[in-house]
């Protein structure tokens, strides 16, 4: 991700149902100098320590979404995992193909054992998607997402490398590859969701 995409990804959070959906923290719309305070962090030498964020792109270079790890520890050797796509692009299966290939790059790459994720009771949309990548419910915070003029119960799920590396394999059998979420313009076979190579392992 880089500063320069903050100017597509900004409208995005101006929709006030998708931002109280996404964010449990914000509830105000910002603009573009806004927005650019909230993620300063991640653009500079020392956030860049602690998160991680990517941006999903079309082959012609539209911006379609976000997938990201914060909170990265290299103590604890885990993360939050999140995930956000655009709505016009909802729907084309690029959030399981995108978390996948964040998921493994935390534990492949970076050598993270667990991962956290976090919804609101009601987004059925991110209860499946976390459900399909190997993650468990370990938890119900009540009332703790407070949006639409009423309180929601949280849910906190996890996944850890375990748990992936046995559901992996699966979960990319279960994808047709017409549509592959990758790393960079190369096409990287290893670094490619699903797999574009057989090694799986």
């Amino acid at each position: 991700m880089e500063k320069a995409d903050l100017e597509v990804v900004t409208p995005w959070f101006q929709d006030i149902e998708d931002l109280a959906r996404f964010d449990r923290t914000s509830r105000i719309p910002f603009n573009l100098a806004q927005t650019e305070d909230v993620w300063s962090d991640a653009f500079s030498p020392s956030g860049s320590k602690c998160k991680c964020w990517f941006v999903i792109e079309s082959d012609s270079g539209q911006v379609l979404g976000l997938a990201g790890l914060e909170a990265i520890s290299p103590v604890n050797r885990d993360a939050v995992i999140a995930m956000f796509v655009e709505k016009s692009a909802r729907r084309l299966g690029l959030a399981i193909r995108a978390t996948a290939l964040v998921v493994d790059f935390a534990f492949r790459q970076l050598g993270l054992n667990r991962l956290t994720s976090y919804y609101r009771s009601d987004n059925h949309i991110s209860r499946d998607l976390v459900a399909r990548i190997g993650c468990q419910v370990e938890g119900t915070m009540r009332q703790a997402w407070y949006a639409d003029g009423q309180y929601h119960d949280m849910l906190v799920v996890g996944v850890l490398r375990e748990d992936w590396m046995a559901r992996r394999l699966s979960l990319a059998n279960e994808l047709c590859p017409n549509t592959i979420v990758t790393f960079g313009s190369s096409k990287s076979a290893i670094w490619s969701w699903p797999p574009q190579n057989d090694r799986l392992e």
